[in-house]
């Protein structure tokens, strides 16, 4: 039996967000093999984080910038570390090196923040994305992480041709593995609600991920008042966790535009929905809202961004546009048009059984991380920069932290 230590940026909230949904997926998988796994993080407590000690992990919570968490790290000595995002393996990364040489690095990257990131100021900036805007300081961390570790773990085929073509990663320090989920059978498909059963549009998104809240401004400024002046008796209903007072500010029962806040349960209020109304401007990853609408049987409209390397080659559970009227145009005909709503149905059964089945990765996955285990030695002599960045991480990072537990002290 391994020891597997996932160290968490944030305590997992499945309910809140996608990356909550996929942290349990990894802690299911690693369980799976007969592993046990330590879930530790420096976060406060939230009150709808996800218990992990339920489904049996143990939760240990540990500080930044504390020699306390070298200590735990040697008595647990761990065999696999997986850093969730690249910011938690800056903090703790080196010392997980230093005091568990051995144990193999993985980073779960998430999404490629500094993706979103560049994305977002060319939109903000109102011009085009360029190649030249991925060069950012946070994409030099965010790129050295993955460097430092042993694996890195990319949701989206988009990102693996970037970080492969634009940063010149050696694919051998990559693992593509997207959302893993149970395929839908027969019995699944036959419990979802009929077509007219359902009623009203959905958004559904985190209110902390910037991306969410734009969508929701894009909707009530750009798109929602064309909709509703077709379909007047339909609501837009938003839901989201940490709505903050400006979102909650745009809720206008006269038009059909409704902020619900959180859902208590995601998959029950986009199940009885019968379309996910998603135009996201600016992202990157792949979309777990839109992964869930496909297994709640819910099409959607959405844009290139959002539906970026979750398809294939495979067409898309409703419809794909990129400017407000177009959007318009296929939110009222999906929602109308039963037989094209069915037809739209059918391609995100497809999508998720071919694409996001949990049984194409999860082999492979256990079996590329024992490959590596066996040869971690002359793995990582193949990784020169990488371990000259740990060097250079240590020189500077560990000083660092080491000057702020000492000034913390006083």
């Amino acid at each position: 039996m391994q020891n597997v230590l996932i160290i968490g940026f944030v305590w997992p909230e499945p309910n809140s967000s996608a990356a909550g949904t996929r942290m349990l997926q990894l802690i299911a998988l690693f369980q799976e093999q007969g592993w046990k796994v330590t879930f530790a993080s420096a976060a406060a407590d939230s009150d709808f984080m996800f218990d992990v000690t339920s489904i049996g992990a143990e939760k240990v919570s540990i500080a930044l910038n504390d020699s306390g968490f070298d200590t735990f790290v040697r008595k647990l000595n761990p065999a696999i570390v997986l850093f969730d995002r690249f910011m938690t393996e800056e903090q703790f990364g080196w010392r997980v090196a230093e005091n568990c040489p051995k144990a193999l690095r993985i980073l779960d990257t998430e999404d490629l923040h500094s993706l979103r990131q560049a994305r977002q100021l060319a939109f903000k900036e109102n011009r085009e994305f360029s190649k030249a805007d991925l060069f950012s300081d946070l994409a030099k961390r965010e790129i050295a992480s993955i460097f430092r570790c042993d694996i890195s773990l990319i949701i989206s085929e988009t990102e693996m041709a970037l970080l492969q073509n634009d940063f010149n990663v050696n694919k051998e320090l990559l693992y593509y593995l997207p959302f893993m989920v149970d395929a839908l059978n027969e019995t699944d498909i036959q419990n979802w609600p009929a077509f007219e059963d359902r009623k009203d549009f959905i958004f559904i998104g985190n209110f902390l991920h910037e991306p969410n809240w734009n969508t929701v401004q894009y909707l009530k400024e750009m798109i929602w008042a064309k909709v509703h002046k077709s379909l007047p008796e339909v609501s837009l209903r938003i839901y989201g966790a940490y709505p903050s007072q400006k979102v909650l500010q745009l809720h206008k029962p006269s038009e059909n535009f409704h902020i619900m806040g959180r859902a208590e349960n995601a998959a029950g209020v986009v199940k009885n929905a019968r379309v996910v109304l998603a135009p996201i401007r600016f992202g990157a990853g792949a979309k777990g809202k839109l992964l869930e609408a496909m297994q709640c049987g819910t099409p959607s409209v959405t844009t290139s961004v959002g539906a970026e390397s979750m398809t294939g080659n495979l067409p898309w559970n409703g419809f794909i546009a990129d400017n407000p009227q177009e959007i318009t145009t296929h939110a009222v005909t999906l929602y109308t048009d039963e037989n094209l709503w069915k037809r739209a149905q059918n391609n995100g059964i497809t999508i998720v059984n071919q694409r996001y089945s949990k049984s194409l990765f999860a082999e492979d996955f256990i079996r590329q991380i024992l490959i590596i285990q066996s040869n971690l030695t002359e793995f990582r002599q193949d990784n020169f920069i990488g371990a000259m960045l740990q060097h250079h991480q240590n020189a500077g990072t560990k000083y660092m932290s080491k000057w702020i537990e000492e000034k913390n002290k006083k």
